[in-house]
């Protein structure tokens, strides 16, 4: 275990070193440390790439006879950091502590870390599947909607990264709730479909204020609408099946459990028993519960003399998996109801799922109960999305989880360094999620 921790560590300071904040990414030097290491420990390494500068790595380890393939999927560009509001420089890899320090500790420089070191490890003490085999994928471009990554990979080389089983980022948060620990599993994500709210009015001269009509005016109630509440609810199977275990019960598929009479009564009172026991956990889960709207731009005049006949406001729109365009709308005018608006939509991406029972789900319990006693997976969807929305775009049998498991740093801990400043991670938890992905090899592979 130390071992695989060391390894872990060491090679987590020497990714952080490699400025890959995104864009530009640049992300060729550590793609190839990855893949030197990998190489070296016997896996057949390949790196293909849209922008040369930005190379995407597969290393595979075959298995002697036919059967799954499991992969381990990563992401080495970051976002942006700011020197001067950090303890320790971003790009320092310092180990102060038991502390990784620097961008892309947690998201995902560390998961990446302790993927490659699990596989290395394995490699090298001979062990290789014996039926299918084992993916190391490391993409570029995730924080920009992976272009030149996992997106232009299962679109232009589909039959290189075809897996299975994918395991991701998005998960392994751990966090104790009436004296339960729990680690949330991500088996969904909430599509983007992005929208412009538009008000029309006439324009005058700034000067004569009742001279014309002013538009911009005309959105104050549409911002002051979306400030004081959300959409009504669209419950998911995911976040009704975590509502249900969070109350104590269990679930199917479906995520029954938790419709006990009316729905909305049932997850409001859910909901209001979270937020008096657990405050962040419900103001995480709360996007998960249908459509959510978040106001970001608005634009009206172009010089500062004219009343603006056109005003626009751009807003975040995040749709549970299932549902699309129509319903968004329908949420939306429901919302906005007796106010006048034109709405038109910029982008439109589906939400994606995979099923939360199934042998990769299986194979979480059974080590958490092993590794982790008492501890319980739970399913959750993200309110953002990860690269596995490509695996399981392209790959529709494919079981995309994202679990990341920490044993020393919660959900509390963790949550607000993510993009934030002195994003770090415990050497603990890098040891024990490495340990996590190399016995999840063996017993899927086995």
């Amino acid at each position: 275990m130390a071992d695989l921790e060391d390894e872990a560590t060491e090679l987590l300071q020497r990714l952080i070193r490699f400025d890959t904040v995104n864009p530009p990414g640049q992300e060729r030097a550590a793609q190839e440390l990855l893949a030197q290491r990998l190489g070296a420990a016997g896996f057949e390494c390949e790196l293909l790439a849209a922008d040369e500068a930005r190379p995407n790595l597969i290393a595979r380890l075959r298995g002697e006879e036919e059967g799954p393939t499991l992969a381990l999927l990563g992401h080495v560009d970051t976002v942006l950091a700011d020197p001067a509001a950090w303890s320790h420089d971003p790009w320092s890899g310092d180990l102060v502590d038991g502390f990784v320090w620097g961008r892309g500790a947690l998201d995902m420089k560390g998961q990446v870390a302790a993927e490659v070191a699990a596989a290395i490890t394995l490699a090298k003490e001979g062990w290789r599947p014996a039926r299918g085999e084992l993916l190391v994928i490391s993409v570029v471009d995730e924080e920009t909607g992976s272009a030149c990554g996992a997106q232009w990979l299962t679109e232009n080389h589909p039959d290189r990264v075809r897996c299975d089983m994918l395991v991701n980022e998005g998960g392994g948060n751990v966090f104790e709730l009436d004296g339960r620990r729990l680690y949330g599993v991500c088996c969904a994500e909430k599509g983007v479909f992005r929208f412009r709210l538009i008000t029309m009015g006439v324009a005058g001269h700034a000067s004569i204020p009742q001279m014309g009509d002013n538009a911009l005016l005309k959105m104050a109630p549409l911002l002051q609408r979306l400030g004081e509440r959300q959409p009504a609810l669209d419950l998911g199977a995911e976040p009704r099946a975590l509502l249900a275990m969070l109350d104590g019960g269990g679930c199917d598929d479906g995520g029954q459990a938790v419709r006990t009479g009316s729905e909305e009564r049932d997850v409001d009172a859910a909901m209001a028993r979270l937020r008096e026991a657990d405050p962040l956990l419900a103001l995480l889960i709360a996007p998960t519960l249908g459509v959510s709207v978040t106001p970001t731009r608005i634009r009206a005049s172009d010089k500062i003399n004219v009343i603006p006949a056109r005003a626009e406001l751009q807003v975040d729109c995040r749709v549970p998996p299932g549902l699309g365009e129509e319903d968004a709308r329908a949420r939306v005018e429901e919302l906005l109801e007796g106010h006048d608006f034109e709405l038109e939509f910029s982008e439109r991406v589906v939400g994606n799922r995979s099923p939360m029972q199934s042998e990769l789900m299986d194979h979480i319990r059974d080590w958490l109960g092993e590794n982790a006693p008492g501890a319980e997976p739970v399913p959750m969807m993200l309110p953002g999305f990860t690269d596995s929305r490509w695996f399981r775009e392209a790959f529709p049998e494919c079981v995309a989880y994202g679990f990341f498991p920490h044993l020393h740093m919660t959900m509390h801990e963790t949550a607000p360094l993510i993009h934030g400043a002195d994003e770090r991670i415990d050497v603990r938890d890098l040891g024990f999620a490495a340990r996590f992905f190399r016995d999840l090899a063996k017993r899927v592979l086995s």
